[in-house]
């Protein structure tokens, strides 16, 4: 039986839409909203896309589920007038430097109020300026912009499973900031920046290193070399309208923007992506053949990386030790560049464009410099490019297309497709089981790792042992794997995982999008680019050969292990112990919570609650001091409290009120 409901006097058939938004959307009504995302759950905060639903009132359509034969108006002069006041209402307590604002042109807050055709705030101003957050090398938080919307935030929850950010005060003084207030860079943020790219307005923006690039190309000193990641290919063009039903492919035009901006040498990461797997498909033989630490995990992603060194150190020596793409380019740019473009390595800068925030920490990373200079100086995004090519006048659309520099420029289609999730493992797949055979269909003999779901699983016979198989997006997924493994619900030899939804090509530093579309235009964009290449495997690639040949001895060599690899180390979540009560004195009794992996797993945030109510309810606040901090060095024994310097292992909120009782009698 058909199911139905009238929209705006029109009859509307719907299946299996979730809300009466989507299917109000499926119509070509575009009802505005801040806090509906399709990826997160229901939220219903902003209530702009309130409709009105005959026999019921307003109703939120983003909160409201399907019912035949409902009947909605979606604009009344009601309706209109109301979303008019909420976006007045934010107006007036928002940062309104739109003209100095990066999100500028993008921002939903300034669409909306465009669309809703407001020209005036009826309301006082009533905005308390409160100060940048730029502690990171990535992400930039400006809280006088936020909208309260929470999107930041569910992602961070829902999708991976941080919970950097959270809501915090009540009322007019609610906020959106990192555990306790204090900066970001001091929080769990993996700097996957995710965040930015669900953030309707500018309050959560990937960082700018757009003014040190032009400082470094006015330098006559120095020579500048930039070399381009496979998914900024397959998204700068929706920054300038090309937008084709299959995606624009726009390496060209961005290697001839590049060098009227006057770079030395304009090279593709899908070079060094191409050198990537020649590395970790070596060591990833190497690990079955020698019964090595199984299953091996990917190391591109700096999010992931990030994300296993805080939450799962036991999980490091499952990593491949091969550096990123990036990390590679870095250090073969810095061995070989001085000497054909005839300048120091300190003369020398080095930069990447690419489709993610991360890969501007990781830049920053310890193990990706080499005698107190760094492998990359700058990291620019697709955005920060995209802002660039506008800065100096560039027609990009009629910019004609030329080829990217040698060596670091030539690729094949294993490495155009390390933009997808998926990319690596095919590419793996392509070198492992080592096909020779020449044309289309040998470029897509492994597509069975393709895919949209976030969690994906396969098997292939490698020589008479089956290989199994899991490729992962979303770092939530990336947990529920571990935790499987640890548990042995599951068993891997080989795991790729993305921190960003889709893979590299949903990277936060892209050209922001709502619509799925978009990413499934992107992904189309690079596998129908890896099937024009004239190879496709990796290994094929014969600059790769030639740089081995010259440089590197052998895959997997004593050189390559020099150049071409990285080490990790468990990294603890906070840097300092926060102070959670109001006094301290040198005579109160002193309780510390540890919120480090393990213990938050076994319940100390619900053992810190119950203290703290604890301590107010027998009114002995002012003579109990209560502490977070990261790890107290004992993880295997958690949940663990020190109470007067003794440390309460396995601990109950029982044992923590007799431990301070305990105290207080004493003194």
């Amino acid at each position: 039986m058909e199911k139905y409901l009238t929209i705006n006097g029109r009859k509307v058939l719907f299946d299996k839409e979730k809300n009466l938004l989507e299917v109000i959307r499926k119509e070509n009504i575009e009802l505005p909203t801040f806090c509906y995302h399709s990826e997160l759950s229901v939220y219903g905060s902003c209530r702009l896309c309130m409709v009105e639903v005959e026999g019921r009132g307003m109703l939120s359509a983003c909160s409201t589920p399907l019912e035949s034969e409902m009947i909605i108006r979606t604009n009344t002069e009601q309706i209109i007038e109301m979303r008019k006041i909420i976006v007045e209402l934010l107006l007036a307590n928002h940062d309104r430097e739109c003209t100095t604002c990066a999100k500028s042109g993008t921002c939903q807050l300034q669409t909306l109020a465009r669309r809703l055709g407001i020209d005036e705030i009826r309301f006082r101003n009533v905005i308390h300026k409160k100060p940048k957050d730029v502690s990171t090398y990535a992400l930039v938080r400006e809280p006088s912009k936020c909208v309260l919307c929470g999107d930041c935030v569910r992602f961070c929850d829902e999708i991976q499973s941080i919970g950097a950010l959270g809501f915090a005060n009540r009322g007019p003084n609610s906020i959106v900031c990192p555990s306790f207030g204090k900066n970001l860079e001091l929080s769990e943020c993996v700097y996957c920046g995710q965040c930015s790219r669900v953030c309707p307005t500018g309050a959560i923006m990937p960082k700018s290193e757009v003014s040190a690039v032009w400082k470094a190309l006015s330098d006559t000193k120095k020579k500048v070399i930039i070399s381009i990641a496979p998914a900024v290919r397959a998204a700068i063009g929706e920054a300038f309208g090309l937008v084709g039903e299959n995606g624009t492919e726009t390496a060209g035009k961005i290697a001839t923007a590049l060098k009227s901006m006057g770079f030395s040498k304009v090279f593709d990461i899908s070079f060094s992506a191409d050198m990537t797997i020649v590395e970790e498909a070596s060591e990833f033989l190497e690990r079955i053949k020698n019964n090595g630490t199984i299953p091996m995990f990917t190391s591109c992603c700096p999010a992931w990386v990030k994300f296993a060194e805080q939450y799962y150190p036991e999980f490091l020596p499952n990593l491949s030790t091969c550096r990123s793409p990036q990390g590679m380019y870095g250090s073969v740019a810095r061995r070989i560049m001085p000497k054909i473009l005839e300048v120091s390595k300190e003369n020398l800068v080095v930069v990447s464009v690419m489709p993610c925030t991360a890969k501007k920490y990781e830049a920053r990373r310890s193990q990706l410099a080499k005698d107190g200079v760094v492998d990359i100086n700058y990291v620019l995004t697709t955005q920060e490019l995209a802002l660039m090519i506008e800065e100096v006048g560039l027609r990009f659309g009629d910019i004609e297309p030329s080829a990217f520099d040698m060596p670091l420029g030539f690729k094949t289609g294993g490495g155009v497709i390390f933009g997808n999730s998926g990319g690596v493992t095919e590419a793996v797949l392509r070198y492992v089981v080592n096909t020779k055979t020449d044309g289309v269909d040998d470029a897509e003999r492994f597509n069975f790792v393709r895919g949209e779901n976030g969690l994906r699983e396969a098997k292939i016979n490698l020589s008479g042992r089956d290989i199994r198989i899991a490729v992962v997006y979303g770092l939530k997924n990336a947990r529920k794997v571990l935790r499987d493994i640890k548990a042995d619900k599951t068993r891997y030899d080989f795991i790729e995982v993305m921190a960003c939804p889709g893979g590299c090509i949903g990277g936060a530093g892209q050209p922001v999008y709502t619509d799925l579309a978009a990413r499934r235009r992107r992904t189309k964009v690079l596998y129908e680019n890896d099937k024009t290449m004239e190879l496709h495997n990796p290994q094929d690639n014969p600059y790769v050969q030639k740089l081995y040949k010259e440089h590197l001895d052998k895959p997997g060599s004593r050189k390559a292990h020099e150049y071409l690899h990285t080490s990790y180390k468990y990294k603890k979540r906070f840097k300092e112990t926060v102070e959670l009560s109001d006094s301290a004195q040198d005579s109160n009794v002193k309780v510390n919570v540890c919120f480090g992996n393990n213990c938050m797993g076994k319940g100390s945030k619900e053992i810190l609650k119950h203290i703290v109510n604890f301590v107010e309810s027998e009114k002995c606040k002012n003579k109990v001091d209560i502490t977070a901090s990261v790890c107290l060095e004992k993880c295997s024994k958690g949940p663990n409290t020190k109470v007067a310097g003794k440390t309460i292992e396995r601990c109950t909120s029982e044992a923590v009120e007799k431990a301070i009782l305990d105290e207080l009698k004493k003194n």
